[in-house]
């Protein structure tokens, strides 16, 4: 019989703290500045503020997710 560490519930709840933390990263990237041009959009809220969030909420998901416990059966 195979004992895995978490249970179902688990995997799920850690794929989709994996997939929250992607989401942040993905809000977070984008064009940068060079040495011609300036770019004002790395200083938009979006990238300062809410990304950083999304990722955070996501992290934090994902030790939930671990702490989470199993179904005794």
């Amino acid at each position: 019989m195979n004992k895995f560490a978490f249970s179902k519930t688990n995997y799920i709840l850690l794929v989709i703290g994996l997939a929250v933390i992607v989401l942040g990263f993905i809000l977070m990237s984008g064009s940068g500045t060079t040495e011609e041009a300036f770019n004002p959009e790395i200083f938009n809220d979006t990238r300062i503020k809410v990304a950083p969030m999304v990722s955070l909420f996501g992290f934090i998901f994902v030790i939930v997710a671990i702490l989470w416990p199993a179904k005794k059966d």
